[in-house]
């Protein structure tokens, strides 16, 4: 399939990609362009940025949690009929699963999709010293995709002559790679809140205003045109898409589920909304910030992440919310919850002034703030022991990040690094509930997701017995 597509990376965290990124989306949406965004690695921010912002659907594509193959169908899926697909970078191009590998790196994301990539280098500060920098990230690989280039942090009146040099450098050594722009510095391309969870309407309108600005700005200074040439050059991805939508097991599995999605409830992988749509959940959103109760007739629930420290008093302050949570799950309603859905379900949580604050009760533990990043990367689980959704020894692969801690992480599950060099114990696996600071990627254990399913059937079930019996009596 034709798929159009180009990746906006970095030679370096801090070298200004999403900016970059964001801007070019907004700048080819102004155009009238039908694009769609991705974002390599496990981040949720940056795609949040493409949904929440600029209106764009965005999708994470992974290496460490998906094979070649389903990268190459996810990407087809979320791509086909597009006019151009963009996609983020993570990191620096080659920086990977480990310090001396390159696995899930923007790089290996870009050669497995045969995308285009134009490097965003910062120029700040250099002149002739850019040439080498450049070189080096074209030498290191020899199939390293760059077909392009954008200097970041230059001045209008440098950037002909800095162009110039390094085209005419690079062809001196064989490389026939265009110079496609400039990024100057200014205000619309400083993305100073990394907290769109918090979708505040003033704060949304804000930054959808500075990133039509950065849109436009982009148009002067880019050649867009240049860059939808040579995200037209890709050549056509071979791979079959499944049909995963099964409409006669759809209408067999309908299974209504709550999914919690509101300021502080947004970290969600669009992947794994997708396989429950696939498998026949209809997915329910609701607010536990503004709603009273749980939605009607649902039989199971996930809590995603996201910033509930932030939303503390006001979820505490819910509480005839708080207490239809405690009293579902506690009742037997299979439930999941992620990194701020599980501190959601402590009895208190830590705001950010470290004020304890009352919570659902689920999990009879305390939540806390600490001073430093407590786990951060990519993990492997392995389950201790039987439980309702994963079975002992199985894995399922996460990724964690978070500040906040508990005083009962959970013992229920091994999470190992890539590296092997470290583990530790995590998640509460009993009967209905699956609860911990892992970020899940269902897809790495299709087993789990149909085991919650037959959960939600049961408990189905059963509130429906236990229904009849009531109006027996």
């Amino acid at each position: 399939m034709q798929i159009p597509r180009i990746m906006i990376a970095g030679s370096s965290s801090g070298s200004g990609k999403t900016a970059i990124t964001c801007a070019i989306l907004s700048a080819l949406k102004q155009k009238n362009i039908d694009v769609a965004a991705c974002k390599c690695g496990p981040d949720y921010i940056d795609p949040m940025f493409h949904r929440e912002v600029l209106q764009v659907p965005s999708e994470n594509l992974d290496l460490f949690f998906s094979t070649k193959d389903s990268l190459q169908e996810l990407f087809v899926k979320h791509g086909e009929n597009r006019d151009i697909v963009v996609t983020e970078g993570v990191m620096g191009y080659y920086d990977g699963l480990a310090l001396e590998s390159d696995q899930a790196s923007s790089y290996d994301v870009s050669r497995s999709l045969s995308m285009p990539t134009v490097l965003v280098v910062p120029c700040k500060g250099m002149a002739l010293s850019v040439v080498p920098v450049i070189l080096g990230m074209l030498e290191f690989r020899k199939d390293q995709q760059i077909k392009g280039i954008i200097l970041n942090r230059i001045s209008g009146m440098l950037y002909p002559r800095m162009k110039q040099l390094i085209e005419s450098e690079l062809k001196k050594r064989g490389y026939d790679i265009p110079v496609v722009g400039y990024v100057p510095e200014h205000e619309a391309f400083q993305l100073e809140s990394r907290h769109l969870g918090l979708k505040l309407p003033e704060h949304i309108i804000h930054i959808q205003k500075k990133l039509r600005e950065a849109g436009e700005l982009i148009k002067s200074t880019v050649d867009l045109e240049q860059i939808l040439q040579i995200a037209c050059q890709a050549p056509q991805i071979e791979t079959i898409i499944k049909n995963s939508l099964d409409e006669k097991s759809i209408v067999k599995n309908r299974v209504r589920i709550g999914i919690a999605r509101d300021e502080a409830f947004c970290f969600y992988y669009e992947e794994n909304l997708r396989m429950l749509r696939e498998k026949g959940f209809e997915l329910v959103e609701f607010s536990p910030l503004v709603e009273k109760k749980l939605p009607e007739n649902i039989k199971g629930l996930i809590i995603g992440g996201g910033y509930p420290e932030l939303y503390a008093e006001k979820l505490s302050a819910n509480i005839s919310m708080r207490k239809d949570i405690q009293s579902k799950i506690d009742a037997g309603m299979p439930t999941i919850a992620e990194c701020g859905g599980f501190l959601y379900l402590h009895e208190t949580l830590e705001n950010p002034e470290r004020m304890k604050i009352k919570m659902t009760n689920v999990i009879k533990a305390e939540a806390f703030k600490t001073d430093r990043l407590r786990r951060f990367g990519y993990i492997t689980l392995k389950a201790e022991k039987n439980g309702k959704f994963l079975k002992k020894d199985e894995i399922m692969k996460a990724h964690e990040f978070h500040y906040w801690d508990s005083t009962q992480n959970g013992t229920d599950c091994l999470a190992v690094k890539p590296d092997k060099k470290r583990s530790w114990n995590c998640i509460h696996m009993r009967d209905n509930l699956f609860a911990g600071f892992p970020h899940l990627y269902f897809r790495s254990n299709p087993n789990f997701v149909e085991r919650f399913i037959d959960a939600c059937k049961e408990w189905d079930i059963t509130v429906n017995q236990t229904n009849e019996i009531e109006e027996v009596r």
